[in-house]
């Protein structure tokens, strides 16, 4: 982790769930976090707690990462502030938890513009200083949503298979530089992420075992920064389900297809 050390770090979504645990642990790691979420009055008591716990800096910066001109202020404003930026890890993003015919476009659109829409244009506001100085990290937040469909989350993963398909294809398009690109694929995690996407409570009844400890996945997600991982599955053996999945499409939808209709 001495590597982190004084590294600039922006944080999408940070004002709770998984952004906020990453902040803190990069804070601790000696690295400065600066936090991008909605809520200014929730990212400034989170930036006051990490300068206090961790006597480092710590920035905060209220912006929706949906609205493309508010991204382009912000980052403008965050390179005036603090010179550079060393990684972008885009958190920010949310679900819904409906069957297709009963999620409306509205909802589909809202969540295309915020977990890709709003990863789009955060990612391409900093990719230009990452190229003029050769170096430099994008961490997506993806999801094994992004691997694998599930019955009543239609919209949001095909959000997720966007952003896996985005990072991708940059990652190869920056092969030959000293930028990394890495995606993130968590199974589901106990964050507020579900008083959104499961308001009926169900999923996380019938998932409830697997469900991840975010301080955990926070955690990991840290310790791929400054590597060149292409991709990080939590957990590990979760990221056997895709590979079977693509194995053997018919047979996997047959037998697991029950248990992921369960929300």
């Amino acid at each position: 982790m001495k590597e982190l050390k004084g590294k600039k770090i922006v944080i999408t979504g940070a004002s709770s769930g998984i952004g906020e645990r990453i902040a803190y642990e990069v804070a601790r790691a000696g690295a400065v976090p600066i936090l991008v979420a909605r809520r200014t009055e929730k990212l400034k008591e989170i930036a006051e707690s990490i300068e206090k716990e961790s006597g480092n800096r710590c920035y905060a910066f209220p912006l929706d990462v949906s609205n493309e001109h508010e991204v382009e202020r912000v980052f403008k404003e965050i390179y005036k502030q603090v010179d550079n930026i060393d990684v972008l890890i885009n958190n920010a993003g949310f679900g819904i938890f409906k069957s297709f015919e009963e999620t409306t476009v509205a909802e589909v659109k809202s969540m295309f513009e915020v977990n890709v829409f709003g990863l789009v244009a955060c990612t391409k506001a900093v990719l230009p200083m990452m190229r003029q100085r050769n170096e430099g990290q994008v961490i997506n937040i993806a999801s094994l949503a992004g691997k694998i469909a599930t019955p009543k989350s239609s919209a949001y993963a095909g959000t997720k298979h966007a952003v896996l398909a985005l990072t991708n294809a940059l990652r190869m398009e920056l092969a030959n530089t000293n930028i990394q690109v890495t995606a993130i694929n968590p199974g589901p995690i106990k964050t507020s992420f579900f008083d959104i996407a499961d308001q009926s409570g169900n999923y996380v009844k019938n998932v409830g075992r697997f469900i991840l400890d975010p301080e955990k996945v926070a955690r990991k997600i840290v310790a791929t920064i400054g590597t060149s991982k292409r991709e990080v599955q939590l957990p590990v053996w979760m990221g056997l389900g895709p590979k079977i999945y693509a194995l053997f499409p018919n047979l996997f939808e047959k037998i697991v297809g029950k248990k992921l209709s369960q929300k």
